[in-house]
């Protein structure tokens, strides 16, 4: 594991040099603080900053072929390298170290561009090949791992985080318009945008290879298009079981210690239940859990994540936090750089830190509810069906004028049910692709376009024109294909991935791992979701590996109350982020739909947890850097705004 950079120059150009690459490297010191590394050749410079995690002593990058001709640096984990290597060598290749990194540079002699399909793993490679002069930057299959890259002036430059790509002299920082669209309505941008004006992300399972002054991307794979209907239920149970246990014993290769989060709910706990036959003191797990009122009740889990632990005899870590968890915005929008609306960034952030303490690898249960149709919004079509059956005088004029009579909340299971009625009823009349669409977003069209002043064709969005290009039949399957472009991604993944490294802990996902997925997308809608039960058939893979308890308990995210926060403890704080006085002044948003936004939410008409937390996020982007500010000054003009910054 560890944070990659590097330029390759149009030909002739000395426009960026070593010195530039090396700060671009120190710039992301934090993904790795064990070790650096430089090679410069004609047309390009690779560096990198390494968490040493497997050949400690060995795997020091750029790693290069036997005749020093191809050259790689890798950011992740090749999980199945052991077995390459050893094919590797029986084809005649000579290896120098015992890392996985290596299996690269031999891969690709081997198989040329198409050494990508025979990885399994977490990765963003940048690989060059001196002979072609030809750069390979890859993504790995669901994009666990990110990759940036900007193109100037006949150049490319390229790292793990966008902070690097800043360092180098004549990048000025801008706002892309589109992405800002992107952030406000759905609470994330698709790549290949990003908040930063000429920056772009690359997709999940595409490589971008460069070669004299021109570049092409394509995609090297793509979850299955069709189901498989001729296997049964209980057969599907048995292979999914077999599956993830295979899945997490091969994202356990480490030569460090390796521990679990463990939030209590399924996903995770299944997988510190199968990280072996008898986990034990040596297995440490870590959890997090809040204090204050009902809300911060409604969503701790601390008591069922003890419960697994005890069961299992880990060494079990927790941590509590209240609202003053803001405190960390300006650092966490510094390392997250893109201005997301998940609450789960600063939950992800605090419970890293604890594990880095006494781990550098931490498995984690992500995943788990986007294969196994784990949310609300996977029921659409199985309740549509049903909602159809009522008149359409009630579906078309009473049911809607009532639905936008119930308040919106998320503090507790009441305000929760009415917030996903409403939006179910409000949602009627679409067709599937508007549907989850509008599940998914955080602000529907005509709030964005008030909020920028300007028209944002909702079809102009990559959400949008994902959905667009989707013609899988299974009702499940063509959602999750969705999810893999976007929201997995480009949100959950990208923070899962910021906020650990921000600490040097390496998160693995096993739920995620590409066989695993290719298996989990197989499956029939009817059977991941029996008569409407969310996740069954997992919780039905699942049963001796976990109590009956943690099985059947209700789901709750892993985010934070924010949402009561922002009505409470977090007014003030709030209030000076997006008051009157700093919107105008900052230019990006209308004032006046801010404040009636605010409004809204304080009054639960609807629950705007995501768009107002967009919005705090974006001006604290924004101070940093537009302004040029680091996290440490802005968290120091937010001191006195009674939060204990």
């Amino acid at each position: 594991m560890c944070g990659i950079v590097g330029i390759v120059r149009a030909n002739g150009s000395h426009r960026y040099n070593i010195d530039d690459v090396h700060r671009m490297a120190d710039a992301i010191v934090h993904r790795g603080p064990d070790d650096h590394g430089l090679f410069e050749d004609r047309n390009v410079i690779l560096g990198m900053r390494r968490l040493s995690i497997i050949d400690l002593e060995g795997g020091h990058q750029p790693i290069h072929n036997e005749d020093r001709t191809i050259w790689v640096v890798n950011n992740g984990e090749i999980y199945n390298y052991q077995r390459l290597r050893r094919m590797l060598i029986d084809r005649g290749h000579r290896f120098e170290t015992h890392s996985d990194t290596e299996v690269l540079v031999h891969l690709y002699e081997e198989y040329g561009e198409a050494f990508l399909t025979h990885l399994e793993g977490m990765f963003a490679v940048a690989l060059w090949d001196g002979k072609k002069r030809k750069l390979i930057l890859a993504r790995d299959r669901i994009g666990i791992k990110p990759i940036y890259y900007w193109i100037k002036n006949g150049g490319l430059a390229f790292a793990s985080e966008i902070k690097s790509i800043i360092t180098l002299p004549g990048f000025s920082v801008a706002v892309d318009e589109g992405a800002l669209a992107e952030y406000t309505g759905i609470g994330y941008a698709v790549a290949p945008k990003t908040i930063f004006e000429g920056v772009h992300k690359l997709p999940p399972a595409s490589a971008l290879v460069w070669q004299d002054n021109k570049f092409r991307i394509h995609q090297y794979w793509s979850p299955p298009t069709e189901t498989d209907e001729s296997t049964g239920y209980e057969e599907w149970a048995e292979r999914i079981r077999h599956e993830l246990e295979r899945a997490v014993k091969d994202h356990m290769v480490s030569d460090v210690p390796v521990g679990a989060f463990l939030s209590g709910g399924i996903d995770s706990s299944a997988v510190v239940s199968l990280m072996g036959d008898a986990p034990s003191k040596d297995l440490t797990t870590y959890s997090i859990g809040y204090r204050g009122g009902k809300a911060a009740e409604y969503y701790n889990e601390l008591p069922y994540a003890r419960e697994v632990a005890d069961r299992l005899g880990t060494q079990h870590c927790e941590i509590e936090v209240k609202p003053d968890v803001a405190r960390l915005l300006p650092k966490l929008i510094w390392h997250l750089e893109e201005p997301i609306s998940d609450s789960a960034i600063m939950t992800t952030f605090l419970v890293s830190e604890l594990a880095a303490k006494s781990v550098k690898v931490i498995l984690s249960g992500v995943g788990g509810d986007e294969l196994f149709a784990g949310y609300n919004r996977y029921l659409g079509d199985h309740y549509y069906n049903r909602y159809q059956k009522a008149p359409r005088w009630l579906r078309s004029s009473v049911l809607p004028k009532l639905a936008n009579l119930l308040p919106s909340g998320r503090q507790n299971r009441l305000m929760d049910m009415s917030r996903y009625a409403k939006r179910f009823i409000n949602a009627g009349g679409m067709d599937w692709r508007e549907r989850y669409r509008y599940f998914l977003s955080i602000a529907n069209d005509d709030v964005v376009d008030k909020l920028l002043s300007q028209n944002t064709a909702k079809n102009s969005n990559g959400f949008s024109i994902a959905a667009a290009n989707e013609t899988a039949e299974d009702e499940l399957l063509r959602l999750f294909r969705i999810d893999w472009q976007t929201q997995l991604a480009e949100n959950l993944l990208l923070l899962t991935d910021k906020m650990s490294m921000a600490v040097s802990l390496e998160c693995r996902v096993p739920f995620l791992d590409h066989k695993l997925v290719e298996l989990a997308a197989q499956i029939p809608a009817r059977h991941k979701l029996p008569d409407g039960r969310l996740k069954g058939l997992l919780k039905d893979s699942l049963k001796g590996v976990l109590p009956d308890s943690i099985i059947n308990r209700r789901k709750r995210g892993f985010g934070a109350p924010v949402g009561v926060w922002f009505k409470e403890e977090l007014v003030p704080l709030r209030n000076e982020l997006l008051g009157r006085h700093t919107v105008e002044k900052r230019g990006l948003l209308d004032s006046q739909t801010v404040q009636l936004v605010c409004e809204d939410h304080d009054h639960s008409r609807e629950d705007y947890t995501d768009l107002i937390l967009v919005l705090m996020n974006l001006e604290i982007w924004s101070r940093m850097f537009l302004d040029g500010k680091s996290h440490e000054d802005v968290s120091g003009e937010l001191a006195e705004y009674g939060l204990g910054i």
